[in-house]
């Protein structure tokens, strides 16, 4: 095993272990419904409010501004023209996804859209991919225009989507050009444009599996790990996560990636500092780990949320093995409730949270 990255460096004033500074990002799914308490009423409310609410998080701090993906729902879809937009109007927080379904993509097609994004962006992109989770149409991705080859399964063929993507953000050219082109070619081979130098290495994949943890490190891409995975061996979720973090390092180590992978886990937390806050999530958080069924056939564990004071947050949130393992944490956010009340959240967690276990 590797060592843990994220080693205790000293103590606070309550006598809880402190770690690494880390990038603190948030994290929306993007809904919207005509629910009367819902500021997101419209999907055109929850694209806008997601480009002011990156831009206000940048302001006070935050590092990271990710996205959700889900298809045939109420949510965000299609990635790239929001995260262009808000690459545009910011200058510094990394924008990125959590996660984009290969199944559904055209994986050159893909390439373009995020080449473009992360020239607007000025490279700021941070793209998570995965194979999918579960939908809300069956096979949806067959209403895109793609079928299964022989013997092969959905989470196959996101996964060969994803290293073809991966291939072709190489900048290799590989297309035949045409002798009698349009516009006069450069020699060689082509390539698909626009290209971004860089992007290749801001690649990260969403496992849900220690397996698909080490597949990922294989094949040189950062690690996305959520509030749910497989229960591989019956421990708590945060000590599963830790685990799967620690093979993901191993394999990369041996695979024999020079440079340093990057990991991020999702969280739900929140500090409870005015009475909003206590009617919001006072009597909600649900400090137990949840078990069921995330496909047919595979038994899952959900990870607890965190809500309390920030006392005694902070003694709680200190012993999660794998917020420790991680150098990047995605605060899951309540979108609906507006831009100014999430940036109420964030703020309470880089104020009063993330000094005391040495994040900031």
């Amino acid at each position: 095993m590797t060592q843990i990255t994220t080693t205790f460096v000293k103590f606070d004033r309550h006598h809880i272990p402190v770690c690494f500074m880390k990038k603190i990002g948030f994290l929306s799914f993007g809904h919207w419904s005509k629910h009367p308490a819902y500021s997101t009423q419209t999907a055109s409310d929850t694209l806008l409010q997601s480009i002011d609410l990156a831009v206000a998080a940048e302001e006070i701090g935050i590092d990271g501004a990710y996205f959700r993906v889900h298809h045939f729902a109420n949510q965000l879809a299609s990635p790239f023209p929001l995260l262009a937009a808000i690459g545009a109007k910011t200058s510094k927080i990394e924008i990125g996804t959590g996660v984009i379904d290969m199944r559904y993509e055209n994986p050159l097609y893909m390439v373009e859209d995020a080449g473009a994004a992360d020239l607007i962006a000025g490279g700021r992109l941070q793209l998570g991919i995965s194979r999918g989770s579960p939908e809300q149409v069956i096979d949806g991705w067959r209403y895109f225009g793609y079928n299964l080859g022989e013997d092969q399964t959905d989470a196959d063929m996101g996964r060969q989507k994803a290293l073809a993507f991966l291939e072709k953000l190489d900048g290799i050219g590989f297309a035949e050009p045409n002798p009698y082109p349009m516009f006069p070619n450069p020699p060689g081979l082509l390539r698909l444009e626009p290209y971004s130098d860089g992007l290749r290495d801001r690649v990260w994949w969403g496992a849900v599996s220690n397996s698909t943890a080490i597949w990922a490190a294989q094949n040189k891409m950062h690690l996305q790990s959520s509030t749910l995975k497989y229960d591989e061996n019956g421990k708590p979720f945060h000590i599963q996560q830790a685990e799967q973090i620690r093979l993901y390092r191993e394999a990369w180590k041996e695979a024999g990636h020079t440079d340093e992978p990057r990991v991020s886990v999702s969280r739900s937390i929140f500090a409870l500092v005015n009475d909003l806050d206590r009617y919001y999530f006072g009597q909600a958080a649900d400090k137990k780990d949840k078990i069921g069924m995330i496909e047919t056939d595979r038994r899952a564990i959900f990870g607890r949320s965190y809500a309390a004071e920030p006392d005694q947050l902070i003694k709680e949130l200190a012993q999660d093995e794998a917020i420790q393992e991680a150098d990047t944490l995605l605060l899951t956010i309540p979108n609906t409730l507006g831009v100014d009340y999430n940036i109420h959240i964030l703020s309470a967690i880089l104020k009063y949270v993330a000094p005391e276990l040495g994040w900031r």
